[in-house]
């Protein structure tokens, strides 16, 4: 594989790796909003329950505490499920952060064969350059006329 190719191919697994950076970025993003949502949900479950007890010590009656018990065990529900969409969403997160770092690892064992294969190049052009100087030096003292 040529050079230009090899570069190709490394600039195309360089596009990948940036590609499963941001959808990981993306994932963590989610997670985090969807931790954001559970804490607004528990403070909001918090809040509503100190009024209820707040309420309750006024006096209120039977069926209004029921339907604040059914608020609040509805909230609970609503937590649940918010804590398994953070779970899954975890989850999810870390798959992406797998991908992108095998993909990580693939574009660096490209650009480490791409490394390889300039300093070949580099170093037999350097023997040429040196081949072709020692071939001038040669073709000189050949030339020169001899020192009696």
């Amino acid at each position: 594989m040529s050079i230009a190719q090899l570069q190709m191919v490394a600039d195309w697994e360089n596009q990948k790796e940036q590609k499963l950076l941001r959808t990981f970025q993306t994932a963590q993003q989610y997670v985090q909003q969807n931790k954001q949502k559970l804490a607004g949900l528990e403070q909001y479950r918090l809040d509503y329950l100190r009024q209820a007890q707040s309420k309750a010590k006024l006096g209120m009656a039977a069926t209004t505490y029921g339907q604040h018990q059914q608020f609040i065990g509805k909230l609970d529900k609503a937590c649940e499920q918010q804590s398994k969409i953070i779970s899954n969403a975890v989850l999810v997160a870390d798959q992406r952060r797998m991908q992108w770092l095998g993909q990580q690892k693939k574009r660096k064992a490209v650009e480490m064969l791409l490394a390889k294969q300039q300093h070949s190049l580099y170093l037999r052009e350097e023997k040429q350059e040196q081949q072709m100087l020692d071939e001038l030096a040669l073709q000189r003292f050949v030339r020169q006329p001899p020192r009696y």
